[in-house]
C-alpha cells in the first residue's frame, strides 16, 4: 500500500509543471514563431521588397498628379489672360459697327454743308436736311434705338423725369404727360434716356 501511494505521488509531480520555471520561460513557450502566427491568423507577411515597391508606386503617382496639377494651373492662367485681353478688345471696339454705319450720314452732312454755301434755294436745303435726318434715324433704329412715346401717357417714374407741373387742360389729363421737353429713348427695350416731361396737375 505504501508503495502504491508513493508511485501516485511521483506521477502527480511529473505531470505538474515544475515550480522553479520563471515567467519568461512560460511566455517563451506560449509565443509562436512568425510563420506559425501567420498560419494561425490566416494572413500573409509583407516582405520588405513589397513595401519598397508600394512606396515607389505611390511616389510615381504623386509625381504624376503634381505634374497634371501644374499643367492644369498653367492652362487656366493662360485662359484667364486671354479672356481678359479679349474683353478689353471688345470694350475698345464695341462701337465699331455703329460708327461704320454713321460714316455715310457724316458724308451726307458734309455734302449738304457745301451745297448750302453755294445755293440760295431754301426749300432744297430743307429737303436735303430732312433726308439726312431720316437716314440717320433709320441707321440708329437699325442698331436698336427706339424713341419713347410719352405725350398723353400716365406719368411713370421708371420712364419719365418730371421737369414741372402745369394745370391740366382737361380732367382726363390729370397725372398724365401733357408735353415733352426732351424725348426719351430705348435701346433694345432698355431705357437709355429718360423723357423729360411736363405733368398735368
Amino acid at each position: 500500500m505504501e508503495n502504491k501511494d508513493i508511485m501516485d505521488e511521483n506521477l502527480s509531480t511529473d505531470t505538474q509543471q515544475p515550480d522553479n520555471l520563471t515567467t519568461e520561460d512560460q511566455s517563451t513557450q506560449e509565443t509562436l514563431t512568425t510563420d506559425e502566427a501567420v498560419t494561425v491568423n490566416g494572413g500573409t507577411v509583407e516582405e520588405p521588397e513589397t513595401v519598397e515597391a508600394t512606396t515607389d508606386t505611390s511616389s510615381r503617382e504623386i509625381a504624376e498628379l503634381k505634374d497634371k496639377y501644374l499643367r492644369l494651373y498653367a492652362d487656366f492662367e493662360n485662359f484667364r489672360r486671354r479672356t481678359a485681353k479679349e474683353k478689353l478688345d471688345l470694350i475698345g471696339n464695341a462701337n465699331e459697327s455703329l460708327l461704320k454705319a454713321l460714316i455715310p450720314v457724316v458724308d451726307d452732312f458734309e455734302r449738304a454743308m457745301q451745297s448750302i454755301e453755294q445755293t440760295e434755294d431754301i426749300a432744297a436745303v430743307k429737303e436735303g436736311v430732312s433726308l439726312i435726318y431720316n437716314k440717320l434715324f433709320k441707321t440708329l433704329e437699325g442698331k436698336g434705338l427706339k424713341p419713347m412715346e410719352s405725350k398723353g401717357e400716365p406719368f411713370n417714374a421708371d420712364l419719365h423725369e418730371s421737369v414741372t407741373q402745369f394745370p391740366a387742360p382737361s380732367d382726363d389729363l390729370k397725372g398724365k404727360v401733357i408735353d415733352e421737353v426732351e424725348k426719351g429713348y430705348y435701346l433694345n427695350d432698355k431705357v437709355i434716356r429718360f423723357a423729360k416731361v411736363i405733368v398735368g396737375s
